[in-house]
C-alpha cells in the first residue's frame, strides 16, 4: 500500500515538474516582452494577483505555505527573466537578509551592505535593481536613516515586508556567565533593555552597524555575545544560550523594497510621500485635511527637520490608497498647492502584517 501511494506521488512529481517548466518557459517569454519594452523585472501587481487567487482557492495548503513556494517561483522566473541584483543591509544573517529573501526568494543575486545609505546609493547608480531597508519597529519606532535618504535620493518605494523580530543572544560560549561584553545594533539593545539589566546587570554592550556583523564580531572572541536572529547563529556556528531575549513579544520590523519605479495599483495599496511646510500654527492641520475631505485613512505621521532651512520640517505620511486612485489624485493636488515641497515616495501593495 505504502510503494503504491509513493508511486502516484511520483507521477504527480513528474506533472508538476512539466508544468513548471511550461510555466517558466511562459515566463521567458515574458521576459523577452519585458527587455524589448523596456518595462520593469518586479512587477508587485501581477505577484500578488496570483498569490491571492491561489490562496483564496486552496484547500488543504496554508496560506504561508502557498506563499513560499510561490515566492521561490517567482524568484527563479526574475532570476530567468534578468536575474536582478538586490542589496541589503547585511552582511549576510541579518533580519534584513532574511526579509529580502522572503520577498524576493532564495534564486537571485544579493549584495550585503554595512549602511542603509550604501544601499540606496547602489540602487541610485543603477548597480542594483533593488534595496531592500528597514524603515521602522513597533516597539522602538522610526529608522531615522532610512528617512533621510529618502530625502537625499529619488528612489521609490516598490513594495513592504512586515518579519516578526525574535532575538538570539549567541556566542561561542557555552554559559551566560562567561560573558563580559555584548554587541549589537543600538536599537536591538534598546528592544532588549529587560532581560539585560535583569540578567547581564554590569555586561559591557558594544553598538555595532548591524546584528550579522555583532555575530560575526563574537566567532573569534571568547567571553563575548552578540544578540541577533537564530540564523546568524546558525551561518557563523554560534552557540545560543538564550532565545527571545527580546522585551516584547510581539516586536515586528517593517522593511522597504526600495527601487526606480513603482508599480500599478491592485486593490490594496498603501502610498508613501514627504513634504515640508513651514512653521506656522495650523500648518499641519491644513496639510492634512484633503485627505480628511476625501475620507482617505492615513497609517503613519513622521517628521524630520528639512536640513535646508531652520525649523522648517519634512513630513513623511503613509496613508491607504494607490497614486492612480482618483480620490488620492485629488488630495495630492490639492496638498500640492499648500507645501513647499511634495514628493511622492511610492505606491505598493499593502504588506501582510505579523
Amino acid at each position: 500500500m505504502l510503494d503504491e501511494l509513493r508511486k502516484r506521488i511520483d507521477k504527480i512529481d513528474d506533472k508538476v515538474l512539466k508544468l513548471l517548466e511550461e510555466r517558466i518557459s511562459i515566463a521567458l517569454e515574458i521576459g523577452k516582452i519585458k527587455k524589448e519594452e523596456k518595462l520593469s523585472l518586479l512587477h508587485t501587481d501581477r505577484e500578488k494577483g496570483v498569490l491571492e487567487r491561489l490562496i483564496k482557492n486552496r484547500k488543504l495548503l496554508p496560506k504561508e505555505a502557498i506563499s513560499a513556494i510561490y515566492r521561490e517561483i517567482f524568484s527563479v522566473s526574475l532570476k530567468l527573466q534578468g536575474e536582478p541584483v538586490i542589496a541589503y543591509l547585511g552582511p549576510s544573517g541579518t533580519f534584513t537578509h532574511q526579509a529580502a529573501e522572503q520577498r524576493f526568494g532564495a534564486s537571485n543575486k544579493y549584495i550585503a551592505f554595512n549602511e542603509i545609505c550604501d544601499v540606496f546609493m547602489e540602487v541610485v547608480k543603477k548597480r542594483a535593481d533593488y534595496g531592500v531597508v528597514p524603515i521602522e519597529n513597533s516597539t522602538e519606532g522610526i529608522v531615522s536613516n532610512t528617512l533621510d535618504m529618502f530625502i537625499d535620493t529619488d528612489v521609490v518605494i516598490c513594495d513592504e515586508i512586515y518579519l516578526k523580530i525574535s532575538h538570539c543572544l549567541l556566542s561561542r560560549e557555552d554559559d551566560i556567565s562567561k560573558i563580559k561584553r555584548v554587541y549589537s545594533h543600538p536599537s536591538v539593545f534598546a528592544q532588549c533593555r529587560k532581560f539585560l539589566s535583569e540578567n547581564m546587570p554590569g555586561v559591557e554592550l558594544i553598538d555595532m552597524p548591524s546584528t550579522a556583523a555583532a555575530a560575526k564580531r563574537v566567532v573569534d572572541e571568547a567571553c563575548s555575545a552578540a544578540i541577533g536572529n537564530k540564523w546568524a547563529g546558525e551561518i557563523y556556528s554560534l552557540n545560543i544560550l538564550k532565545r527571545q531575549v527580546e522585551d516584547f513579544v510581539s516586536n515586528t520590523t517593517r522593511f522597504v523594497v526600495i527601487g526606480r519605479e513603482y508599480g500599478n495599483a491592485t486593490g490594496c495599496d498603501k502610498t508613501s510621500i514627504l513634504f515640508s511646510v513651514k512653521d506656522r500654527p495650523g500648518a499641519l492641520h491644513d496639510m492634512l485635511m484633503p485627505f480628511a475631505e476625501q475620507g482617505i485613512n492615513l497609517t503613519k505621521i513622521e517628521s524630520r527637520p528639512s536640513k535646508i532651512r531652520a525649523w522648517e520640517y519634512m513630513f513623511f505620511i503613509d496613508f491607504e490608497g494607490h497614486i492612480q486612485d482618483e480620490k488620492v489624485k485629488m488630495a495630492i493636488s490639492k496638498l500640492n498647492k499648500l507645501c513647499n515641497y511634495l514628493k511622492i515616495l511610492g505606491s505598493y501593495p499593502k504588506g501582510e502584517m505579523v
